[in-house]
């Protein structure tokens, strides 16, 4: 983002937000239609977004397709990937487990798993739950594994196992040793999945009832094997596959991939539901107040500034602040964000490749600015 940008945006928002009544303004709402056809008419296949302020309620939108192929529009209500996003709904089982005494935060993550690949790291037995939390465990990146990777594409359409998949990182040396360093690693989240697993016995089933169940999100899915081919009402995703600025479709790897991932991705969500799940965290629905402080204890980076605390990241926007998290993929990308000093949450998902360059992404690349200067300007 581009700090000075949107410095006096925020400061003129901060002064006028809570004269906002019952309607979020309809000259934003202008300004926002606008952003998300621009970034449509360079090539993005879709964006969609929900803003919430206590003041104006909330209000959604969307441009472009969830389908290309069909010509069908997408929607606030479509299901968007979360991606990482789904890395803090993770954490918050985990801490809400620890709320319950049924684990630990310092307990060594090998007190619950013991797989023949992970006890192959040597120093993995130094490693807590805390570590896994926030990314300072050293564990070795799984999804960028050769082998796995060359897996996948050969059979886009499988759904691997989370252990399969985590077992690639065996007898690779840890990056660093445990605690002393911050590398942001999805192998974290996978192994708090099977953490979870062991404690719960079925984490995904625990997170229906304590996270979703609780908040009503009946437009949240874990997507697994079972239930993929199932007529979610997910949108499309697509990638520029050679970089020539043409997204092809590439639904059946973006949610097979998805589908196999457990505790650093999995989930689906509308605009919507995803704000109502950051609504709920923050007003203390989900965990107690001191659980709520704790996984605001930020991991700094050399500079001293905060990065990533237990399951959520800090965004510096200058004169202000967000906590909350993003994510990207080969077909999606999205990011939740609360901003505590506006008393606004904001989701904004796209169904394009964010994770890779191409001609599109180049383009895009203030998109996320534009749209936060258009919805508080």
């Amino acid at each position: 983002m581009k700090k000075r940008i949107i410095s006096s945006i925020l400061l003129a928002c901060l002064a006028t937000v809570s004269a906002q009544k019952k309607e979020f303004p309809k000259d934003k709402q202008v300004k926002v239609k606008a952003v998300l056809k621009k970034y449509v008419d360079i090539g993005i296949p879709g964006l969609a977004l929900t803003v919430y302020n206590d003041e104006t309620g909330f209000w959604s939108h969307a441009e472009g397709m969830a389908n290309v192929e069909h010509k069908m529009p997408i929607t606030p209500e479509h299901l968007f990937y979360l991606q990482s996003v789904s890395k803090t709904y993770m954490a918050v089982v985990i801490l809400q487990l620890y709320e319950k005494g049924k684990l630990q935060l310092d307990d060594p993550i090998t007190k619950y798993v013991n797989n023949e690949w992970l006890v192959s790291i040597k120093g993995a037995d130094q490693i807590t739950i805390k570590m896994l939390l926030n990314h300072t465990s050293g564990l070795p990146e799984y999804s960028t594994d050769p082998i796995l990777v060359s897996k996948i594409i050969q059979e886009p359409k499988r759904v691997f196992d989370v252990s399969e998949m985590l077992s690639h990182i065996k007898d690779k040396p840890l990056e660093f040793k445990p605690g002393s360093n911050y590398n942001y690693r999805n192998t974290n989240y996978g192994m708090l999945s099977l953490i979870a697993d062991k404690v719960t016995g079925d984490h995904v089933g625990y997170m229906k009832r304590s996270i979703f169940k609780k908040l009503d999100l009946d437009a949240t899915v874990y997507l697994s094997k079972y239930n993929r081919e199932n007529n979610l009402n997910i949108v499309d995703a697509y990638w520029d596959i050679l970089l020539e600025g043409f997204p092809v479709n590439i639904t059946k790897l973006q949610r097979s991939n998805v589908s196999s991932m457990k505790g650093d991705d999995g989930i689906v969500a509308s605009t919507k539901d995803a704000v109502l799940f950051l609504k709920g965290l923050v007003s203390g629905k989900l965990l107690k107040p001191k659980t709520l402080e704790l996984m605001q204890e930020f991991v700094l980076n050399d500079e001293g500034k905060k990065q990533y605390g237990l399951g959520i990241q800090y965004y510096d926007l200058d004169v202000t602040y967000a906590l909350g998290h993003s994510g990207g993929g080969v077909g999606a990308g999205c990011v939740l964000l609360y901003l505590p000093e506006l008393d606004s949450i904001v989701f904004m998902a796209t169904n394009f490749n964010t994770m890779m360059e191409s001609p599109i992404r180049k383009k895009a690349e203030d998109l996320q600015t534009d749209i936060l200067m258009a919805l508080f300007m």
